[in-house]
């Protein structure tokens, strides 16, 4: 059984930083492409960044580029959302994602993603 179980979030200030973290369990991590996707209250889900499954290529909303940056560790079957300069737009519930099929490069759409996270809440203070 699959599970994703993301940590990290919480408050953070403007102009700060927080970093998420999301531990996979239940099958070989290195295999697969991650994705980080938030959502808003009343705003639909989307994705913030998403990584292939050798780390080798990423991919960003255009509203986070420049300013996070996804990385995996497989060691630890971890994928990591490091999240700098942080704006008040950025606060959302944050998830992460796994897709079923293996040694692809990423996704955007959450539609691909077959395993998720319960969440983590992240808060942006001024």
């Amino acid at each position: 059984q699959v599970q994703l179980v993301e940590s990290g979030g919480g408050l953070g200030q403007a102009g700060g930083s927080l970093r998420l973290s999301c531990a996979s369990s239940g099958r070989t991590f290195s295999s697969y492409a991650m994705g980080w996707f938030r959502q808003a209250p009343g705003q639909e889900r989307e994705l913030v960044a998403a990584i292939s499954w050798s780390g080798g290529t990423t991919d960003y909303a255009d509203s986070v580029k420049g300013r996070f940056t996804i990385s995996r560790d497989n060691a630890e079957n971890t994928v990591y959302l490091q999240m700098n300069s942080l704006k008040s737009e950025d606060a959302a519930v944050y998830f992460c994602a796994g897709p079923r099929v293996r040694y692809t490069s990423y996704y955007r759409s959450e539609y691909d993603y077959d395993y998720w996270g319960q969440g983590t809440q992240v808060t942006v203070s001024s």
